[in-house]
């Protein structure tokens, strides 16, 4: 069952880590998802950045204690996508491409919500025309 729920949280990291990458695209359909966005780039800055565990590699490493296995070596980045995904020699151009998709994300976001407001409005103003 350990290992099950390791996989389980490997999974999970996965889709987190898709989440702070592209999840500023995913509030252009539903604009609510940003402040979730948001609070995963802040985490996922604040790990990287600042000695702070992450609970999902926490997590999967507690797994893989219950199945008589050691920490992550290097932690989940280094064990899942250096030299694997991606080489290592890549993650300054990776850094600089994943801030630029973020912001890139965010500006559709705030066309989204400026262009919705305005369409709200000429609707209201149709309504009370007509």
């Amino acid at each position: 069952m350990a290992k099950f729920l390791a996989d389980v949280t490997v999974a999970v990291h996965i889709l987190a880590l898709l989440l702070i990458g592209f999840g500023g695209f995913v509030a252009w359909r539903w604009p609510k998802l940003i402040f979730v966005h948001l609070l995963g780039v802040a985490w996922g800055v604040l790990v990287n950045v600042a000695p702070v565990p992450c609970p999902f590699t926490a997590l999967e490493n507690y797994f893989r204690h219950q199945q008589g296995l050691g920490d992550l070596p290097g932690g989940f980045n280094a064990y899942y996508l250096y030299d694997t995904v991606f080489p290592r020699a890549w993650l300054p151009v990776i850094g600089v491409v994943a801030i630029a998709v973020v912001v890139y994300s965010y500006v559709g976001v705030y066309h989204r919500w400026r262009h919705r407001d305005h369409s709200e409005d000429a609707r209201t103003h149709r309504v009370r025309l007509g």
